[in-house]
């Protein structure tokens, strides 16, 4: 008869469909930002950096997120577009990591996402220098105040420096806590064919 310990818990299959599965439990079960996500990028000489962001998409096609394309983060993109994910959620006990290369969205998808955002949220990403170097906050609180007065009444205008990637993952791993650090590990990688492959892994 199978053991408890013995019985599989990350499936084969479609990974996204297991992520979304996963995702939607962490939805539901994570009090504090389920769709924080750790990125990870690199310089081209290979310093890495890692932060983290908000997932606000996900599907076969990739997983979105948005920011400032003059941080840090927007620099090493734009010369090294190989990135990794990781979505930890500690109170399901599961993790899974993504590693793949982005593309950017479209404009009319960073627009969209833009304008759904709390309007001073909007007036932030217009006023920030993200990740440039600032002498005290009152510069960047002014800076606001500034901003907010140009665009009083009228629609916040998203900088054209400001979008969202895709990441269209390359490989995707399934990790799961199991008891006495005998945990469960998938990892799923493209095939060529523009399907998946998987397999488990050693903890």
């Amino acid at each position: 008869m199978e053991t408890e310990q013995a019985r599989e818990v990350i499936p084969p299959g479609d990974p996204f469909d297991l992520f979304k599965a996963w995702y939607d439990a962490a939805r539901a079960a994570e009090p504090n930002d389920s769709n924080a996500m750790a990125l990870a990028t690199a310089t081209p000489d290979g310093h890495p950096s890692v932060r983290m962001v908000l997932l606000k998409g996900h599907g076969p096609d990739g997983f979105v997120f948005y920011t400032n394309g003059h941080s840090r983060k927007g620099r090493e993109i734009a010369v090294n577009p190989h990135v990794a994910l990781l979505f930890h959620w500690k109170s399901l006990r599961r993790q899974i990591r993504i590693e793949g290369v982005l593309e950017p969205v479209t404009a009319g998808e960073a627009d969209a996402y833009f304008h759904s955002r709390a309007r001073d949220s909007q007036l932030g990403a217009v006023a920030s220098d993200q990740s440039a170097p600032l002498d005290r906050r009152e510069t960047f609180l002014a800076r606001y105040e500034a901003v907010r007065d140009r665009f009083e009444g009228r629609e916040v205008e998203r900088p054209a420096h400001w979008g969202g990637y895709r990441v269209v993952p390359a490989s995707i791993e399934f990790w799961h806590d199991r008891p006495h650090r005998l945990h469960e590990r998938r990892r799923f990688e493209r095939d060529g064919t523009g399907g998946w492959t998987s397999t488990l892994l050693y903890p």
